[in-house]
């Protein structure tokens, strides 16, 4: 198996960090919302695909060069979903995170941009503090066990196959409770679990149903 296409993080060391990471911003564009929890979507990038081009990438150092690590799957977020198209966002403003709590969630979310982003976004209509929306992340990215990114590569697969598969690893999980996010050309981005209310898997909504099961995808393996 090549590196970039393992599951999860390989060799991955947390830079040394002294500064806090800055917090962000709500763009203008997007609202702040406040509304009723009805679940979660974990939703975890596939590496490999996203650094395809951005190796060189000074904004992208961490998580593309290589010095830090070789990633497979990362997460995302964890978003908090509410009833209909609409979703909570951008509670309350935030302040910077703590170098601590970043070289502690590094290896699952190797960019301090979107670690900011993601509390600020979503965690703050979570709860009240940083350390406990990266805990219960922690809690849930660990939880999942990642099918052989790298056997599937290598054969035709489909959205509905892939699924399967990721269903296949994990009990208790069915293909309808997963979601998948393609680009354009067809390359793997985001597998997206569907999440209830107590965190347990359950069957995504309909307004969230994604690709049709016979939709071609392939995955990137990596240099």
């Amino acid at each position: 198996m090549t590196v970039s296409a393992q599951a999860q993080a390989y060799q991955c060391r947390a830079p040394a960090l002294t500064k806090p990471a800055a917090p962000a911003s709500k763009p203008a564009k997007e609202p702040r919302r406040i509304t009723p929890v009805s679940g979660y979507t974990l939703a975890m990038s596939w590496s490999p695909e996203y650094c395809r081009l951005r190796k060189d990438s000074a904004r992208d150092k961490n998580q593309c060069s290589g010095d830090d690590g070789s990633f497979g799957f990362i997460l995302h977020g964890l978003w908090p979903d509410a009833q209909g198209n609409s979703y909570p966002q951008w509670c309350r403003a935030t302040k910077a995170l703590s170098p601590a709590l970043v070289k502690r969630n590094f290896c699952m979310m190797p960019s301090t941009r979107l670690m900011a982003k993601e509390w600020a976004k979503h965690g703050t209509c979570m709860t009240r503090r940083p350390e406990t929306y990266f805990r219960i992340s922690q809690i849930m990215f660990g939880a999942v066990e990642f099918p052989n990114m790298d056997r599937l590569s290598r054969s035709p697969l489909t959205a509905g196959g892939l699924r399967e598969a990721f269903a296949a690893a994990n009990e208790g999980l069915q293909s309808d409770m997963i979601r998948l996010k393609v680009n354009r050309r067809g390359w793997l981005e985001e597998v997206r679990l569907c999440l209830g209310k107590s965190f347990r898997p359950q069957r995504c909504p309909r307004n969230m149903r994604g690709l049709k099961d016979d939709r071609p995808v392939k995955i990137w393996r990596g240099a």
